[in-house]
């Protein structure tokens, strides 16, 4: 089973001033804090979130540079849901990101902000999924 987000541990994983490809440190689709849930060790930590080309990237600090580097990444595409999750967590402002296999949790600081990262993630899973070829559609008035 792949984790749904991986941990940069090193910077030898980065491409010189660029991770995945992705010069994060530009003008983001999204940034901002949210808290988020450790994957192993469930406690809850503040950290600088940047959404940008379909990948959502964590930093400890906001302050985001080309020297910077994520403490993980979470790549949006396949198989990927995020909703609001104040029933499950009994909290404001909670939102979740899943798989089939599991499920990260997040916490704004207001509900306008979940929000609006529920609808950029949503947008960008929706933009980086794997579209549909021209090969793969069925067009029903062309059959005989």
């Amino acid at each position: 089973m792949l984790s749904l987000w991986r941990v940069a541990m090193s910077t030898s994983e980065a491409n010189g001033d660029e991770y995945d490809g992705i010069k994060f440190w530009g003008v983001a689709e999204r940034a901002g804090w949210l808290t988020k849930q450790g994957e192993y060790i469930k406690t809850w930590r503040r950290r600088w979130f940047i959404l940008k080309q379909g990948k959502l990237f964590w930093f400890k600090e906001s302050n985001v540079t080309r020297a910077s580097r994520p403490r993980g990444i979470i790549p949006l595409g396949d198989r990927l849901t995020v909703k609001g999750a104040e029933d499950v967590l009994n909290r404001q402002f909670t939102f979740q990101l899943s798989t089939r296999n599991e499920t990260m949790y997040f916490i704004a600081d207001t509900d306008k902000e979940k929000e609006d990262w529920i609808n950029s993630i949503g947008r960008s899973i929706v933009q980086n999924s794997r579209s549909v070829t021209d090969d793969e559609i069925l067009d029903y008035d062309s059959r005989k």
